[in-house]
């Protein structure tokens, strides 16, 4: 048996998977976001923590066999997050998320101070990242920087909670901003652009290696037996995609998750910075993988449904599985800024084009449109960095709509495919990462693909249509840009 804990945004979750790779068991806990100032977004470390022991608790109790056989753990986590800890191991202040905009003017300067960034890191600095947040923190609280002895990013503070030992796997380091991602390993010239060295970095490992083993007061709290391996783990996107079994070149899906990723693996280093595309080490050694990043998928509708105070089923009933084509109404999903292509932390939602006659169903119709057209973006800056992706598994807790996986596939013009246990991909992956550092296995044997539950494809009744709405909805951010 093999457990897996992701440690996201908006909650934990834990899954137990069996030997024969079928997920027996999930339970989840839910996490609080701050945003104490505007471009502002934290979390307290230890919440991700509590809310890890709450779900293995949880397991536990529903499930004390399986439990006590768990071979290996493996993590998956948000990324990017800054975890600040002193000497004493314990957190300086609340972490700082990857959907903070603060470091804009950080960002400018970490470019000027290391012109070899781009080479080095393969990516854009950006605000999201964690280097230019720890330039933040040394500018406005050096207080603090001067203390800081770690810096973990959130599933590796996890890690030091649950085993004592310090440790990173190259995938989340890869958006550091410090790691030389071509070589899988820490820049001394990229940690002193922003005043850290070494000794400020954990250990790193590859995603599928053993990192640490269970601290023995979890054992026991969980009945399971000593020596219980904890692998490297995985940023949440690699991790899902060892949970979708995406480990050759070419591979790719779409997650609408609180975040919205277009995801590639590639065999081979290959930044393309310019169209602000992320180049990333993968979760196992020798791949790498290319992603298109929208900072506001599954948590555009959130916020609709939050600021409706209608539940989400509720907003999507009306409209079926299917709708005959564009809502007159664009929108725009850029609630916490964007990355992907436009790299613009300041860059603002919005709805254009509302009536009076305007009903609610149009306006939630924008919103999935408004998702997709984000994604249609992202999947044409891939495109371009490295050649055309024809179809989509789909993952997150958007995949669970039937009506946003057909209008995924109208908009983007390619197969969007919906697969079992889509929602869990990240916990499932990480599991399949502990058993791989527990066992020694060969990934191709272990990271399978899913079932796939349904298949969409585009049509050709809606293409011509959403092609117009689409380039009229590309249209609106320059225009808005000066304004918002």
């Amino acid at each position: 048996m093999y457990l897996g804990l992701d440690i996201g945004t908006s909650g934990v979750k834990a899954v137990l998977v069996s030997e024969a790779g079928a997920v027996v068991a999930t339970a989840s806990r839910e996490l609080a976001l701050s945003h104490p100032q505007p471009l502002w977004s934290e979390q307290d470390p230890d919440s991700w923590v509590d809310a890890a022991i709450g779900a293995v608790d949880d397991l536990a109790a529903t499930h004390p066999r399986d439990v006590a056989g768990v071979r290996g753990i493996g993590l998956s986590g948000q990324m990017h997050g800054a975890t600040l800890l002193g000497s004493d191991g314990r957190p300086l202040r609340p972490a700082i998320l990857w959907n903070d905009g603060r470091s804009h003017a950080e960002c400018i300067e970490l470019e000027r101070r290391c012109p070899s960034l781009h080479v080095i890191a393969g990516n854009l600095a950006m605000p999201g990242f964690t280097a230019p947040k720890l330039l933040w923190v040394a500018h406005h609280e050096p207080g603090i920087f001067e203390r800081v002895a770690k810096v973990l990013l959130p599933k590796a503070y996890v890690r030091y909670r649950l085993t004592g030992e310090m440790v990173e796997d190259m995938s989340d380091a890869a958006g550091t901003l410090w790691l030389d991602v071509g070589r899988r390993s820490w820049s001394a010239e990229l940690l002193h652009a922003t005043g850290l060295d070494l000794h400020h970095m954990p250990r790193l490992v590859e995603g599928s290696e053993v990192s640490a083993v269970l601290a023995g007061e979890f054992a026991q709290r969980w009945g399971m037996v000593k020596d219980v391996v904890v692998a490297g783990g995985a940023g949440d996107n690699a991790a899902s995609a060892i949970g979708l079994g995406a480990i050759a070149p070419g591979d790719a899906f779409l997650s609408l998750g609180t975040s919205g990723v277009v995801f590639r693996v590639t065999d081979r280093f290959a930044p393309a910075p310019a169209s602000a595309v992320h180049a990333f080490c993968h979760a196992l050694p020798g791949l790498w993988h290319q992603m298109g990043v929208m900072l506001s998928a599954a948590a555009s509708l959130a916020w609709l449904a939050g600021v409706m105070e209608t539940p989400t089923a509720a907003l999507l009933e009306p409209l079926g599985e299917c709708v005959e084509g564009p809502s007159p109404i664009k929108f725009l999903p850029y609630l916490d800024g964007e990355r992907t292509p436009h790299n613009d932390a300041a860059a603002s939602g919005a709805f254009v084009g509302l009536r009076a006659a305007t009903g609610r169903s149009q306006i939630v119709q924008a919103v999935l449109e408004g998702v997709a057209f984000a994604a249609r973006d992202n999947l044409a800056a891939l495109s371009a960095a490295g050649g055309a992706i024809t179809e989509v598994d789909l993952v997150g807790g958007g995949s669970r709509s039937p009506l946003w996986a057909q209008i995924c596939a109208d908009v983007l013009g390619i197969a969007v495919h919906r697969v079992e246990e889509g929602e869990v991909g990240a916990a499932l992956g990480a599991a399949r990462l502990g058993r791989l550092a527990a066992t020694g296995e060969a990934p191709a044997q272990i990271c399978t693909r899913p079932r796939r539950l349904a298949s969409f494809v585009p049509r050709a009744s809606a293409a011509s249509a959403y092609d117009e709405a689409y380039r009229h909805w590309r249209a609106l951010y320059p225009a808005l840009k000066e304004s918002l």
